[in-house]
């Protein structure tokens, strides 16, 4: 399989990744600073990983062994502070085309 070429991947953010709820709300891991990726802020209407529909501001763009679950907290370039809405992960088994990870950002 190839991977996404990383002169493509031009911004950094950083990622917590959701571990889970707990009594006291949310839980994340350690924090991933300076993770490769290409970011397109704009608006769209995507389905989160429950199933409601909602609306997406930004879409993240990474290598396909990207450790972002739904519910991570990610740090964009721009500074503003963001939610994993969905995960997905594209493939192309025996295509000459590269596969990534493309996450949809609250």
């Amino acid at each position: 399989m190839v991977s996404l070429p990383a002169f493509l991947l031009r911004h950094r953010i950083t990622i917590e990744p959701y571990l889970g709820d707990s009594a006291y709300g949310p839980q994340y891991g350690p924090a991933v600073a300076d993770v490769p990726v290409l970011v397109a802020e704009s608006v769209r209407q995507v389905r989160a990983a429950d199933g409601r529909e909602v609306t997406s501001t930004a879409q993240v763009i990474a290598a396909p062994d990207l450790d972002c679950p739904a519910g991570s907290r990610l740090t964009l370039p721009t500074g503003r502070t963001t939610t994993a809405l969905s995960v997905a992960r594209h493939t192309a088994p025996g295509l000459p085309v590269p596969a990534c990870c493309e996450v949809m950002c609250e």
